[in-house]
């Protein structure tokens, strides 16, 4: 997920009422999972920091994957590799019978670009390229130690239904879930639990954006810049054209949208009029019929460019994720789980570790780490994630847990910094006790399960069918990789 940062978000709508059905557990099936839960923590700090330093990017999590894979096994899961098409994804299920199916969703990919090393200075990690700035090495670790728990959990009380764990590779950019929800596979899903990192905590509900994203190949003819410019057609002059035009389109766009670009192949030296290069784009926006009306202004865009250039252009979308549909039914079991779950104190050194990255963004509140705000829902998170897809056809719930110094934005170097950090696999452990009793509650709450579909129906519409925004094209496996890369 690109960021679950609530501390931005935009009060939408207020609160909305549901009703509160799940049968609360008792203590000592608090007590218990909990306890399951701190004894794992070892493990889980292991399997996330080791995450950490793999730092790999999108599609090419093997590593990461396989970490998570061999843990799930190990604990008695079967685990399915390599589905939906994607190598790095796997769905890890352990089932005692006729009963809810309760999945839970973990993230592992990093974001290029973002090399760090776990200090509060900025400093790049040697030998890295990229660097876990979303957490999402504390997303994938967390979520596996709470099914583990939960599974233990299930053991003892008796508990029929079936417990599956998503591995989802590429949430970043290449929309890993997209296709797990194409294929199916989340079909049967009674609720599906998912969290993420950040610098509070919460189970709030909101909406975050549809995307759209994808890059714009331009290609030209190269020549000799200084000797021979006539015959050259410059790629990078259509890719600047391009740029151009679309800045001058953003005062022409709704309000919410937001479009960003990065240029991915500019050429190689200044004296060849570059022949190829690339431009990559995510256009977002609360509702997905709008990112896809902008999408297409901005292929216009390339198409002027290209032709005002000499050149020619293709598109190839790498992305398209839905808008994410709160669930408040859910939201509330799941906000009430959270209040249970005691917050983690900080040592000495790691509170002078926070206080050193809040000294990089000054005038940030300091205890919000520190307390669980009163559930709401209906606001804009002006993000976006491949969550939306599972929420509009399986009840979904999120939360967010405070891993990172408070005032720190995902996809900084800071939140790569305290990732790789005891104060991030805290974090990551009121996440997994929350996800695990959130879990284990529905499992033996069919009214509540029933009530979260219904929600779901009526939010989406009784005309609803879904249809991936990436219509019938295969996972964009090399879009992490150099220009033109597949």
């Amino acid at each position: 997920m690109e960021s679950f940062v609530r501390s931005s978000a935009l009060l939408l709508g207020g609160i909305i009422s549901a009703p509160l059905l799940a049968g609360p557990l008792s203590d000592a099936d608090r007590a218990a999972i909990v306890g399951d839960v701190d004894r794992g923590t070892p493990a889980l700090s292991k399997t996330a920091l080791q995450i950490w330093a793999y730092g790999e990017v999108g599609f090419q999590e093997q590593k990461s994957s396989a970490l998570l894979q061999q843990e799930l096994k190990a604990a008695g899961f079967r685990v399915e590799a390599g589905v939906a098409g994607m190598p790095t994804a796997f769905v890890a299920s352990f089932r005692t019978g006729e009963g809810p199916v309760i999945g839970l969703l973990a993230e592992f990919d990093a974001l290029p670009g973002l090399s760090q090393t776990a200090d509060a200075a900025r400093k790049a990690q040697p030998g890295m390229a990229a660097g876990h700035g979303c957490g999402h090495n504390l997303f994938g670790a967390a979520s596996v130690a709470a099914a583990i728990a939960t599974k233990k959990w299930m053991i003892e009380h008796g508990i029929k239904g079936e417990l599956r764990v998503y591995g989802s590779p590429a949430e970043e950019g290449g929309s890993g879930k997209v296709f797990l929800v194409r294929a199916g596979l989340t079909r049967d899903v009674s609720a599906m639990l998912h969290w993420h990192p950040g610098d509070s905590n919460s189970a709030s509900q909101g909406h975050m954006l549809a995307n759209v994203s994808g890059k714009f190949r331009f290609h030209g003819v190269a020549a000799h810049a200084a000797a021979a410019p006539e015959r050259g057609r410059s790629a990078l002059d259509g890719v600047e054209a391009m740029d151009m035009m679309v800045n001058m389109m953003r005062e022409h766009v709704p309000q919410e949208a937001r479009i960003h670009y990065v240029i991915t192949d500019g050429g190689k030296a200044p004296n060849v009029v570059p022949d190829t290069a690339e431009v990559y784009y995510y256009v977002r926006h609360p509702e997905q019929r709008v990112a896809g009306e902008i999408i297409e202004r901005v292929k216009k865009a390339a198409e002027g460019a290209a032709l005002g250039t000499g050149t020619t252009v293709a598109f190839d979308q790498t992305g398209g994720t839905f808008d994410t549909l709160p669930n408040d039914t859910l939201g509330k079991v799941m906000h009430s789980n959270l209040t249970h779950v005691t917050l983690p104190a900080y040592t000495a050194e790691e509170q002078a570790f926070i206080d050193q990255i809040r000294a990089t963004f000054p005038n940030v509140p300091r205890a919000r780490a520190a307390s669980i705000p009163p559930y709401a829902s209906g606001m804009i998170v002006p993000a976006s994630s491949d969550v939306g897809d599972v929420s509009y056809t399986t009840p979904t719930v999120g939360m967010s847990a405070a891993t990172w110094a408070p005032g720190t934005a995902a996809h900084s170097w800071q939140a790569v910094a305290a990732s790789g950090t005891s104060i991030g696999v805290k974090g990551a452990v009121v996440a997994a006790k929350a996800l695990a009793l959130t879990a284990a509650e529905l499992f033996q709450s069919p009214d509540t399960l029933a009530a979260a579909k219904a929600e779901l129906e009526q939010r989406r519409g009784a005309d609803f069918v879904y249809k991936s925004l990436l219509g019938d094209k295969p996972p964009a496996l090399g879009y992490r990789k150099a220009s033109g890369g597949q």
